[in-house]
C-alpha cells in the first residue's frame, strides 16, 4: 500500500520518535510511506477550545495536503495518535459545513473516510497483528480517551502487543480511566486533572512495568511528568516504538542518545523536529 502519514504537530515539534517509528514499521511490512509537506495542526485544540471560526484555515490547509488519498493517489492515511484521527473523523467536516465550504467539507470527509489511527491501519486495514516486534520488557498499556470513546479500538493495540516477542504484558489498573491531560482541560482545572493524573501514576506503578505505553504521545507527556516524580522509574513510549523495534534493531538500542532515524533517506529524523513536516516518499 501507499501511505501517508500525519505526523501530528505534537510528533512533529516534541516526540518525532513517534512518527519516525511509523515510517520504520510500515517499510518493513513492505509498504511505501508518503509524508506531505504541507501538513500542519489538523485543528483539534482549536475545536475543543470553542475556537471553530479560527480552526477552518488550519483544518483547509490540512483537508488539502491529505486530499490525494481521496483521489486514490494514496491508499490510506496513518496518524500516531487516537486524539487527532478522532479530529479528522468527527470534527473537519463539521466544522467546514458550519463555514459555508460544503465542497471543502465532503472532501473533507472523503480523507476521514481512508484515515487511520495506527492500531486501526495494522489490524483492520493491513490485517496483521503480528508485525515481526521484539521488546524484552514488561509493559502495560493505557487506552488513551479518545481511541477508547471517540474511536473505539478496543483491543486492538493490545492484540499488537500480545504478538511482539519478548514482551511481558502486565494489566494496568483502573485501565480506562482517564489520564487528567485533555489538552486544556490540564490547564483550565489544574487541581483535578492533578488528582486523576496521581490516581493514574499510582496504578501504573503498582504494575511493576518498566514501560507505559499508548497510542498518543500527549497522554504520555502528562503521565511521564507525574511519572518523573514518583518514587518508581517507570518510562514511556509509544505503541509504534514498541512495533518498530525487533532483534535485528532494537529500538532502545538507537534512541540511547536520542530518537533514532529511520531507515529510508529522507526527512522524517528524530532532529530537528522540524523535519517531520516536511515531504519526502518513502
Amino acid at each position: 500500500m501507499r501511505i501517508a502519514l500525519a505526523a501530528t504537530c505534537l510528533g512533529d515539534a516534541m516526540f518525532p520518535q513517534a512518527p519516525t517509528a511509523v515510517v520504520r514499521l510500515l517499510e518493513r511490512l513492505g509498504h511505501t510511506v508518503v509524508v506531505p509537506e504541507q501538513q500542519a495542526c489538523c485543528g483539534q485544540m482549536h475545536v475543543n477550545t470553542g475556537y471553530r471560526r479560527q480552526a477552518v484555515p488550519v483544518i483547509r490547509n490540512h483537508v488539502r495536503a491529505f486530499g490525494p488519498v481521496a483521489d486514490g493517489e494514496w491508499d490510506a492515511v496513518v496518524v500516531p495518535s487516537g486524539s487527532c484521527t478522532g479530529s479528522i473523523r468527527h470534527q473537519q467536516s463539521m466544522v467546514l459545513d458550519r463555514a459555508g465550504l460544503a465542497a471543502e467539507a465532503r472532501t473533507a470527509t472523503a480523507v476521514a473516510s481512508r484515515t487511520y489511527e495506527l492500531s486501526e491501519l495494522l489490524v483492520d486495514a493491513l490485517e496483521v497483528t503480528d508485525v515481526g516486534a521484539w521488546f524484552p520488557h514488561r509493559v502495560t498499556y493505557h487506552p488513551t480517551c479518545h481511541s477508547l470513546r471517540m474511536l473505539g479500538v478496543g483491543d486492538r493495540p493490545l492484540r499488537l502487543l500480545r504478538a511482539v516477542e519478548g514482551i511481558e504484558l502486565a494489566d494496568l489498573p483502573e485501565a480506562e480511566g482517564c489520564c487528567g491531560f485533555g489538552g486544556t482541560f490540564a490547564l483550565k482545572n489544574a487541581d483535578t486533572s492533578a488528582a486523576m493524573l496521581a490516581d493514574k501514576v499510582r496504578n501504573v506503578t503498582g504494575t511493576g512495568a518498566e514501560f507505559l505505553t499508548a497510542g498518543d504521545y500527549s497522554c504520555l507527556m502528562h503521565i511521564g511528568g507525574g511519572l518523573s516524580r514518583s518514587s518508581r522509574a517507570v518510562r514511556t513510549i509509544h505503541l509504534a516504538e514498541i512495533l518498530a523495534s525487533t532483534r535485528e534493531r532494537p529500538w532502545l538500542a538507537e534512541s540511547a542518545g536520542g530518537a533514532p532515524v529511520s531507515e529510508s533517506s529522507g526527512t522524517m529524523r528524530s532532529t530537528p523536529a522540524g523535519d517531520a513536516s516536511k515531504g519526502a516518499t518513502r
